[in-house]
């Protein structure tokens, strides 16, 4: 990927890709250009004090994999004891670092945003099953209609402008504390509506394909 980059055009580059890919390295470029996200920490593997006092400090948090997707790994820590719990598991792991965010108090349901070539093309919502609080559709979160408001689209535009990429899916909750809209994730290789979500009136899989085609058709021009 990453020699290809250097000798073709690519729709979204080695290096939007690569940041989108790190949790830690799109929180921190978000927030340095003005874009919403929750509290986040990057604690080495070592520095369990630091972890107790954030977990003091926030009431409840969230370990995230840098790279993970899809849900996998995220887990939700409530209290010193579940720290006290988890750290033996995390221990065991290759993991140099730990990345936790400040649990952020929501509906249960997110926004997922598509963008492409700096234009919205769709959106729609995901609601966390009875039984967790994750919207991600592989951890059983289901996908409902959901139209966004001017100021979501715009966040989008702007999250997936800082981050460099050309076709991007933006993960938007609501903070119910803050009453601020916060973006969650940046994801670089957003889904295309299955049959089933079409069915329920997702229909923006033909103006996504046709800008796509566009910006393919723009790049290699160039």
């Amino acid at each position: 990927y990453k020699a290809l980059n250097r000798a073709i055009p690519m729709i979204n580059s080695y290096d939007s890709f690569a940041l989108t890919e790190d949790k830690f390295y799109t929180s921190f470029t978000l927030r340095q250009n003005g874009v919403l996200t929750p509290d986040y920490r990057l604690c080495h593997r070592d520095d369990t004090e630091e972890l107790k006092k954030t977990i003091k400090k926030w009431d409840k948090m969230v370990y995230k994999p840098t790279d993970g997707w899809g849900g996998v790994g995220l887990t939700k820590i409530e209290s010193e004891a579940n720290l006290d719990m988890l750290m033996p598991f995390l221990n065991q792991m290759d993991l140099r670092y730990f990345y936790v965010e400040k649990f952020v108090k929501y509906d249960n349901t997110d926004f997922r945003v598509d963008i492409v070539d700096g234009e919205f093309v769709g959106c729609y919502g995901r609601k966390a099953s009875k039984t967790d609080w994750r919207t991600n559709i592989t951890s059983g979160g289901s996908v409902f209609i959901r139209e966004p408001n001017d100021e979501i689209i715009n966040i989008a535009k702007k999250a997936s402008k800082v981050c460099g990429t050309d076709i991007a899916g933006v993960d938007i909750i609501y903070d119910l504390e803050k009453e601020k809209y916060v973006v969650l994730e940046v994801n670089g290789i957003p889904a295309f509506a299955t049959p089933e979500q079409e069915k329920m009136g997702l229909n923006f899989n033909d103006k996504k394909i046709d800008l796509i085609v566009e910006m393919i058709d723009r790049k290699t021009k160039k």
